[in-house]
């Protein structure tokens, strides 16, 4: 009995025993355990809300599959300085380790992409490829005045002893206060000096990309301490970071990065959605849209569907100005025009409002964006586009107007006026006539005949005042 006791446990032993035994027989056959994937992300073209909307969402999956890396591929000529911080931001917050990829061969990261390659834990290009021009693009090209402090003509020996007895000492002249495109310069360098810092790269370099829009190429940025690795594809990149060292959230970690899956991570529909709404071109388009829903509703009440649409694409509109950097200015002139229009169809200004309201429009959409990037600027050619259909659907409108002014009545004493009557019967001035289809009593200063045919010269009451025709 106490033999088969012994037996029954060391059979539960092992049963509970095998699936770690199991376990330890694979990873001894593997020789490590299974990996975690690589996810690979790419940036490319203007950097803006969608790109931010994008980058956290990239960010959030690569946590949620526990990624070894986060490989976000960029090929940008720049963006918003808003969107840019909030990648930064993304990355630096990241739990797994990002490696920044300027990809591939003819890509470039300029301006904002340069930040954001100086963030990332291991910065890497391709060959053909180059990055820099980190100057925002805020800092216009104003040019600057003489200092009052530069150099000055040479005295003449024997003038300049005489010019100043007597006179009092000179005080030194101040230095000029600095302008907005200075302070934007100083902040844009503090921070990139501190990304560079952060990562241990070269932060000389990465000011004169900010002051002087230096660019280099990938042997040029691995020379100079800008990147650390060139690799022609994601493949040879994943090999070549393999064993590194990097510090994720003041901890260091050990890359294992060797023969793991990439999972490419496309932009999801509502980051194309964003992507869509964050131009301004389609933003004024769809607030020029919803106007005229509005005009139409207002114009045929109860129509209901241009009332729906119209209130929907203002609604998209405002949504996709909102997330734009915006001259509030050009703002108010745009809602101003947008104003006048609707009133126009509504007050008898003979086109003063509408044609007021085209031009505040147009010159609202000029300066409606507060930036440089060509990306985010309004298009001149949709601003024309925009004007012309306004004014035609303006012409239109007052043609309309006077049409319906100038019409010939329909209906009521109008109608009667000036029509033809014919006598039915007659007797002492007054009689009964038919006019429009129905039998009228009639009077008139003569006695006529029936069948006779009169005009009916105006309506009192319910009685026709007939005049011979």
């Amino acid at each position: 009995m106490c033999r088969h006791l012994s037996v029954r446990r060391l059979f539960f032993a092992l049963l509970i025993a095998l699936p770690a035994l199991a376990g330890a027989i694979a990873q001894q056959r593997g020789g490590e355990a299974p990996q975690h994937p690589a996810v690979l992300a790419g940036i490319t073209g203007a950097i803006g809300p969608a790109a931010a909307h994008y980058v956290q969402n990239v960010v959030d999956e690569a946590r949620g599959r526990q990624a070894e890396v986060l490989i976000l591929q960029l090929d940008t000529p720049g963006g918003l300085l808003s969107s840019t911080r909030e990648i930064v931001q993304a990355i630096l917050a990241s739990p797994v380790p990002v490696i920044g990829y300027v990809a591939p061969g003819g890509a470039h990261a300029a301006s904002a992409g340069t930040y954001i390659l100086y963030a990332t834990s291991i910065a890497a290009m391709a060959p053909g490829t180059n990055i820099g021009a980190a100057t925002p693009v805020q800092i216009g090209g104003t040019p600057s005045l003489p200092s009052p402090t530069g150099p000055q003509p040479a005295p003449v020996p024997g003038k300049e002893k005489n010019k100043n007895k007597g006179a009092e000492p000179a005080k030194p002249a101040q230095a000029p206060l600095p302008t907005v495109e200075t302070k934007a310069a100083n902040d844009a360098v503090a921070w990139i000096r501190s990304l560079a810092e952060l990562r241990g790269r070269n932060a000389d370099w990465a000011e004169k990309a900010v002051r002087e829009a230096a660019t280099l190429n990938p042997r040029q940025a691995l020379a100079q301490h800008v990147i650390e690795l060139i690799a022609p594809d994601v493949t040879e990149l994943l090999r070549a970071v393999d064993g590194r060292k990097v510090v994720i959230n003041g901890e260091e970690r050990t890359l294992h990065t060797v023969g793991i899956a990439v999972v490419r991570i496309e932009p999801g529909f509502m980051t194309k959605v964003l992507g869509t709404l964050a131009n301004p071109n389609v933003a004024l388009i769809l607030m020029l849209i919803g106007t005229y829903g509005l005009i139409f509703e207002l114009m045929s009440p109860g129509a209901v569907a241009p009332g729906v649409i119209g209130a929907i694409c203002l609604v998209l509109g405002l949504y996709s100005l909102s997330e734009l950097p915006l001259d509030y200015a050009g703002l108010a002139l745009v809602m101003l025009g947008m104003g006048f229009m609707l009133a126009e169809a509504f007050v008898p200004s003979f086109g003063i409002l509408g044609f007021g309201g085209i031009a505040a429009f147009v010159i609202g959409a000029a300066m409606l964006v507060n930036t440089d990037t060509p990306e985010f600027r309004v298009s001149y050619s949709v601003i024309i586009t925009m004007a012309t259909v306004s004014a035609v659907f303006l012409i239109l409108l007052m043609g309309y107007v006077w049409r319906s002014q100038h019409r010939k009545a329909v209906s009521g004493a109008e109608e009667l006026t000036g029509s033809e009557a014919i006598v039915l019967s007659w007797e002492n001035g007054e009689g009964y006539v038919w006019a429009q289809g129905e039998r009228w009593h009639a009077r008139g200063e003569k006695n006529y005949a029936a069948g006779q045919r009169l005009k009916v010269e105006k309506l009192d009451g319910l009685t026709l005042v007939l005049g011979s025709k």
